[in-house]
């Protein structure tokens, strides 16, 4: 199984969920998280169009399925091309889907308990959700302050402007979902995209001086 989509997130630090129901606006909202930089995306499967839009963005960018709960979602996303998938729960079907598959799984987790039982199944990358509901930044500090093994990804109502915040808190990547592109034309969420891997590298550089 390839770990190179999961050190990719955690290089680029930022994690782009698009959760729609359109696909054609799926499709050119990931068009222009791409043009500034982001090479994976993840894809909210709430509604069967996301699956032709999974399908058209697979030829430009990496694409991880959001939102899987069962193995026919999880065959549909793969068959559409995603390369990795991840839940807002976690079970062990959805694990034993990932070993099967062979492909990376990121797993949700709320509670410090949660993240650890998935920790313990070698889960590579914790995505913490709902984090802004559950206390945002401080929650991230408290349960890393007990468990700096964790690798979490932060998401859940999480705005652009916070990302840094949560990196120097010790979160491995962000996910940040409708603050990301919603209400703003492509090039200007291709802009803010590049402001943003722009502030990230730039916090990288002064970090390790």
């Amino acid at each position: 199984m390839s770990d190179n989509y999961i050190q990719m997130i955690s290089e680029d630090k930022i994690y782009p969920i698009i959760r729609c129901k359109d696909a054609d606006f799926a499709v050119q909202t990931a068009k222009a998280l791409v043009a500034g930089g982001i090479r994976v995306i993840e894809m909210n499967v709430e509604h069967p169009s996301i699956y032709e839009a999974i399908q058209e963005v697979s030829k430009f960018a990496h694409v991880c399925a959001g939102g899987i709960i069962t193995s026919l979602q999880a065959d549909a996303a793969f068959e559409s091309g995603a390369i990795m998938f991840s839940s807002p729960i976690f079970q062990m079907s959805l694990i034993k889907i990932s070993k099967n598959k062979r492909v990376p799984f990121i797993a949700g987790a709320t509670t410090a308990n949660e993240a650890y039982n998935a920790w313990k199944t070698r889960i590579p990358l914790i995505k913490l959700f709902p984090t802004a509901a559950m206390g945002g930044v401080r929650y991230i500090e408290d349960i890393l302050r007990q468990m700096p093994f964790l690798r979490l990804m932060p998401m859940g109502n999480i705005k652009l402007n916070e990302v840094a915040t949560y990196i120097r808190a010790g979160a491995v990547a962000v996910g940040v979902g409708r603050d990301f592109y919603q209400g703003f034309e492509p090039n200007v969420i291709t802009q803010r995209t590049k402001d943003i891997l722009r502030e990230i590298k730039g916090y990288q550089k002064w970090n390790k001086k």
